[in-house]
């Protein structure tokens, strides 16, 4: 018997850097049934995909085990919470940080001292540092103790090691005092913390507005009463009462009232969806109209809602595969910057007369000043200097912070990014396979001609409107304002057949047609309008291409993309609607299983193959492309088979979704690059004393922040 696969997303408390999040990731990878494992650093986020077998205790105790932990029961202000702390942190450390850094570069830099300076620089740096600083202080102790090293590691190390030669300096011995740039480090630490914070918080709150779509409450049906029950307590086909103004709690399918619902929030289209008896709805949506009566389909977990939140929250723990390069290099980084700073203070201590001999001169050009008074001083400078200037807070940041923002600014258009890897795979796309209805259509008909006198709107109207029938709607629309008639003495609907209402001895219909309309072509659908079966008039239906279709297939074109087109409709059909969208290949009367073929086929010539499809019927096509697109929100086989769900909209979506790609890939890169550049020329130069301990401090907090501020450049990329 095959296992099913369980996915479980959660978070886990005390990661602060990428070797961190490496940690816990190899703990969790190293569990007997755990197929994929993925944390992302900037949400504190963990994705695990896991046989049955695997429960969440064995999570947990790994993840314990490898001195982290799984936190249970998570505020829904979890992140608020957290950067109202980094504020009130930052806000400590920076009253007494600033005026020790003022003093200190007044002697620096003007030559002022005041005797005092050394004490306060002693009691003040020392509350600062190891009270301001308790938290770097205890991650750095937590990962000490278990073995391993992280960013807190370096931090408070450097941190430490600088008051400490304040302590030393007082003592007498000959060697200058650091203790305020120990204050400094952990101020801009902390400063870099509070953005990170601010940023967690801000993507949060885009999935926490999805979140509170949904009501705590609903009106449940309970014979001739109505009681309010938690939404979490309501069970499938119960009968629950929506009013008017209120948001529909759960998914469901109306079978009382008629109602206007605005599903903006959820689809992003702004005109209300006319919901009738036999409509599905959706929990979220705004009913605003009138009271509807609806029997629960959907609940928990199953909601659109629930999947919805489930993607976002996986899209962000998910990784592109250039990030576990990066990944490995800081699992050494932290025990490998550690060993050369010790390297580099044993030569300056031991090798002091010939290595100031060298770098002395050197030193003369730079803005800043270096200490070759001693051995200890030079071998101080240089430690402390090479621990700051190393931090791979940058390198952690590049990838995990760009992949929120991207996924973020998809979730804003309604474009779900579940699996980070399509960001990459995207840019490589040059081709893309486009299903026909529902994709390059609307997938719903729509009135291209009628014909009727004017004495048979009014009939014409009151007959579809007793129709639920998508074809009725059509009509509906077409047919505009009019005047309402009294009701029928009779109206009969049959299956197939349309619809017919008596009016004083007069029969009205509108249904299938019982005369010729050659006209048209074989693929729309007619709607014959008879007056005691005398054919008065028709409407001619088909499903229209949509409005954004054809620029959509030119940008795709414009961005190196081929479009082509794969329909179960007849040529004719197929060929008027490619033309219209500007597709040249079309392939027609494909069934939807040999849509996958399609796909092979084209990637046996070496192209990277885009799918885009309903979710349904294309399921297999969608798995199989390089990246599936599952059109139009339909969620169930989407969330298996699809990389990207689009929750409305066409193919303007996966215009979008391409710039995301190419955007969030070159900031990437970017960061990557950056950082390693960064670490490559700093480090050498804190090595050889020529980087002041303040300077390199500097420069850390500044790549870290320029990598924060270089990946919010990602929002808004949809839309250029």
């Amino acid at each position: 018997m095959e296992n099913t696969e369980n996915k479980m997303n959660f978070r886990v408390t005390g990661m602060t850097c990428a070797t961190c999040s490496r940690i816990v990731e190899r703990a969790l990878s190293k569990i007997d049934g755990v197929n994929f494992v993925s944390v992302n650093l900037a949400t504190d986020s963990v994705f695990v995909a896991a046989e049955e077998s695997v429960s969440f205790e064995m999570l947990e105790d790994a993840v314990r085990k490898s001195g982290y932990a799984i936190l249970k029961d998570a505020p829904p202000d979890l992140d608020e919470i957290k950067f109202r702390e980094a504020r009130k942190d930052l806000a400590f450390i920076m009253a007494i940080g600033i005026p020790l850094s003022f003093l200190m570069f007044l002697h620096m830099f003007f030559g002022i001292h005041f005797h005092w300076y050394g004490y306060l620089e002693l009691i003040a740096g020392g509350i600062a540092i190891f009270y301001g600083g308790r938290k770097t202080m205890k991650g750095a102790w937590i990962a000490v103790s278990h073995a391993h090293t992280n960013m807190d590691t370096l931090i408070a190390i450097s941190a430490a090691a600088s008051w400490l030669t304040c302590v030393m300096n007082l003592a007498g011995v000959n060697i200058p005092s650091f203790g305020t740039v120990g204050v400094m480090i952990l101020m801009l630490h902390i400063t870099g913390r509070y953005i990170e914070s601010h940023l967690r918080d801000r993507a949060a709150k885009q999935v926490k507005a999805l979140l509170n779509l949904q009501p705590r409450e609903a009106r449940v049906i309970a014979g001739d009463e109505t009681q309010m029950v938690p939404t979490e307590a309501v069970k499938p086909e119960t009968l629950i009462l929506v009013k008017p103004g209120e948001r529909i709690p759960l998914d469901g399918v109306v079978v009382g009232g008629v109602s206007g619902v605005d599903e903006s929030m959820l689809t992003g289209e702004s005109i209300p969806i006319v919901k009738d008896e036999g409509d599905s709805v959706t929990g979220g949506a705004m009913n605003l109209y009138s009271t509807l009566t609806i029997k629960t389909t959907k609940v928990g977990e199953d909601t659109f809602l629930s999947k919805m939140l489930e993607l976002v929250r996986e899209a962000q723990g998910s990784k592109v595969p250039l990030q576990a390069l990066a990944d490995r290099i800081t699992l050494k980084f932290v025990p490998t910057v550690i060993l050369l700073a010790s390297v580099s203070a044993a030569a300056w201590y031991f090798m002091f007369p010939t290595l100031s001999r060298f770098f002395t001169p050197m030193a003369s050009y730079l803005p800043w000043p270096s200490d070759f008074s001693s051995p200890a001083g030079a071998a101080a400078y240089a430690f402390v200097a090479t621990l700051v200037i190393a931090c791979p807070c940058a390198l952690g940041l590049a990838t995990p912070l760009a992949l929120v923002v991207s996924t973020g600014e998809a979730s804003r258009i309604g474009l779900l990014i579940r699996n980070a890897e399509a960001i990459q795979t995207l840019r490589e796309v040059d081709c893309a396979i486009l299903d026909k209805t529902g994709t390059i259509t609307k997938g719903e008909p729509s009135a291209v001609n009628w014909e009727l006198p004017e004495e048979a709107r009014p009939y014409v109207y009151a007959l579809e409107s007793s129709s639920g029938h998508p074809i009725a709607q059509a009509v509906i629309t077409a047919l505009g304002d009019v005047t309402p008639i009294s009701k029928p003495d009779s109206i009969t609907e049959t299956a197939g057949e349309g619809v017919s209402g008596m009016w004083n001895g007069v029969k009205w219909t509108a249904g299938r047609p019982i005369s010729s309309h050659k006209k048209y072509d074989k693929d729309m659908s007619i709607v014959e309008i008879r007056k005691n079966d005398v054919p008065v008039g028709f409407f001619a239906l088909t499903d229209l291409i949509r409005e954004d279709s054809v620029n959509a297939v030119s940008d795709l074109k414009s961005l190196g993309i081929e479009p082509i087109m794969a329909t179960g409709d007849r040529m004719g059909a197929a060929l008027r609607i490619a033309q219209a969208a500007g597709i040249e290949k079309v392939r027609w009367e494909v069934r939807p299983e040999n849509k996958l073929s399609i796909v092979q086929e084209l990637q046996s010539r070496g192209k990277k193959v885009l799918m885009a499809g309903d979710g349904i019927n294309d399921a297999a096509a969608l798995k199989g492309a390089h990246v599936g697109v599952a059109m139009g929100g339909g969620m169930d086989l989407a969330v298996d088979s699809a990389d990207i769900v689009i929750l409305s909209g066409g193919l303007s979506k996966i215009v979008s979704a391409v710039r995301i790609s190419d955007k969030t890939w070159k900031i990437i890169r970017q960061n990557l690059f950056g950082a390693f550049v960064y670490n490559v020329i700093a480090i050498p130069l804190a090595m050889s004393g020529l980087l002041h301990p303040i300077a390199a401090e500097t420069a850390m907090a500044a790549s870290s922040l320029t990598v924060i501020l270089n990946s919010l450049r990602i929002a808004g990329s949809a839309n250029k």
